[in-house]
């Protein structure tokens, strides 16, 4: 038997809002997640119990891994004799970006090939979602608004293509410290984009890029850019390069900037790469 490569790619959200903490301690998120060109690969071949290998940047082993733990899950519900998994990465770990959920997301995919499981791709996302927010996302890419914890989607029609430059500071931010300086109001009196979902909606609806990238924001920008100013500080630097708007990614600390062109998404990269040599440019992707 023949082994698979997969590329496991990066999401942005376009919009995300905060509709508050739930009784089981999440947060209830209302947010269009977005599929882009960046990507980690990830090779699986038969094997015997679980190895992983990873290659390019560092990150964890084992079951520490987020991919290792996909291939355990779906091993212990679905009985196969085993998996070599290989990562490249290449997207930055702790950067808003998701990149150990589509690593996951992957793993779960490929194997559901590679040994003939006849999963659905809903029922994938399912088991997904017990290892991550994000990976039921990352199980079916594009477009999607996500609504719960970001694991009830519903696919949209993706947008007209958009240039990004991703700039990523040389720290990581815990998400888990993010939503509780939301808890704990850091994130009042902020003045920023707000996150204009129904716009975003009938601008992806329309085919309207102008409208999209008017309503773009994240209201987690109100405590991330409190508590690591340095990411305002790319905001800024984003914008006064000639990007159209810049938006956090995730809880971040990536923020990415909306480019009119690749040309331009290029030169404000160049510009950026120096300071921040983990910027890259990055295209939305179609399904």
């Amino acid at each position: 038997m023949q082994g698979i490569k997969i590329r496991a790619y990066a999401k942005v959200n376009l919009t995300l809002e905060v509709k508050g903490r739930r009784a089981d301690g999440y947060h209830e998120i209302s947010t269009i997640f977005q599929s882009i060109d960046l990507h980690d690969t990830v090779f699986l071949t038969p094997g015997r119990g679980i190895e992983l290998e990873v290659r390019g940047r560092a990150a964890p082993r084992g079951a520490d891994n987020l991919a290792y733990r996909a291939a355990s899950l779906l091993q212990g519900r679905y009985p196969f004799p085993g998996v070599k998994i290989t990562l490249e990465k290449r997207i930055p770990l702790a950067a808003g970006l998701a990149g150990g959920s589509a690593d996951a997301a992957a793993v779960l995919v490929g194997l559901n090939y590679l040994w003939d499981l006849g999963l659905t791709a809903g029922a994938l996302a399912g088991i997904g979602a017990e290892l991550g927010s994000d990976v039921p996302f990352c199980v079916l890419g594009g477009t999607a608004l996500g609504r719960g914890r970001g694991e009830r989607l519903a696919l949209l029609p993706p947008p007209p293509r958009l240039w990004l430059v991703l700039v990523k500071p040389p720290f990581g931010v815990s998400t888990a410290a993010v939503y509780r300086g939301w808890d704990a109001g850091l994130a009042s009196g902020w003045e920023g984009d707000r996150p204009r979902e129904e716009e975003a909606v009938a601008a992806l609806l329309g085919g309207n890029r102008e409208g999209l990238v008017r309503s773009l924001g994240n209201v987690l920008e109100g405590v991330t850019l409190r508590l690591y100013p340095e990411v305002a500080t790319i905001k800024g630097r984003l914008m006064s390069l000639g990007a159209e708007k810049a938006v956090l990614c995730g809880s971040g600390p990536t923020v990415f900037g909306v480019a009119p062109t690749r040309e331009e998404a290029e030169r404000i990269a160049a510009a950026l790469r120096r300071e921040y040599p983990e910027t890259v440019v990055a295209c939305t992707l179609s399904p």
